[in-house]
């Protein structure tokens, strides 16, 4: 087990910080997935940075959780990785301790 998760996993073990850490869910959901995506159209950062004309360094940003970015902006990394964008809600899972 890394470092990491064993931190995360003791800092989850406190209410409070598990309810931030939820809380921000979305934003690593989105940046995950642009890693993996990337990835597997077999891109780096600077090649998707030609193709979308975004500078390395935010894609750097965006790939690490310090930009959060715009719907427009996740519409122009979806059409220069020639995909399309998809948005969705979905209901809230219960778990014994809500």
């Amino acid at each position: 087990m890394s470092d990491l998760k064993e931190l995360t996993d003791k800092f989850l073990k406190d209410p409070e910080f598990k309810k931030e850490y939820g809380a921000l869910e979305p934003e690593r959901d989105i940046t995950h997935e642009l890693i993996r995506v990337r990835k597997e159209v077999g891109l780096t950062q600077v090649e998707l940075s030609k193709k979308t004309g975004i500078s390395q360094a935010d894609i750097s940003r965006l790939e690490n959780g310090t930009r959060n970015p715009s719907v427009a902006l996740l519409e122009r990394i979806a059409r220069a990785l020639n995909m399309a964008l998809k948005i969705e809600f979905v209901p809230i899972q219960k778990t014994s301790n809500q």
